[in-house]
């Protein structure tokens, strides 16, 4: 019985230090975050995360160039509310994706 609650050690005697995660992970917390943050102030339905990963979906399914891409966002931005949070370009959104595997 001893034996058993000297292998659970005392929990005093490991510290809970926080450190700050590494790049790739932070990059990763940061995507997330995205992932709750709407596309803008009062938008229900469309993260700013889910709207840049559709979009790539869709370049992605239908080959599109970087070219059109940036098109459909300029014309997306161009119709969405002042203060929106649509990344401006593919390269953006693709350095965005990169915590992914997708960028």
């Amino acid at each position: 019985m001893d034996a058993m609650r000297m292998s659970e050690g005392n929990a005093s005697e490991f510290p809970n230090i926080e450190e700050e995660p590494n790049a790739d992970a932070a990059r990763f917390f940061d995507l997330l975050k995205d992932s709750d943050e709407p596309l803008w102030d009062g938008c229900t339905n469309h993260s700013k995360l889910s709207v840049i990963a559709q979009v790539y979906t869709i370049k992605s399914d239908h080959g599109l160039s970087e070219a059109g891409y940036d098109k459909i966002i300029e014309w997306a931005r161009s119709i969405l509310l002042e203060g929106n949070k649509l990344k401006k370009n593919f390269y953006i959104a693709k350095s965005m994706m990169k915590p992914l595997g997708l960028g």
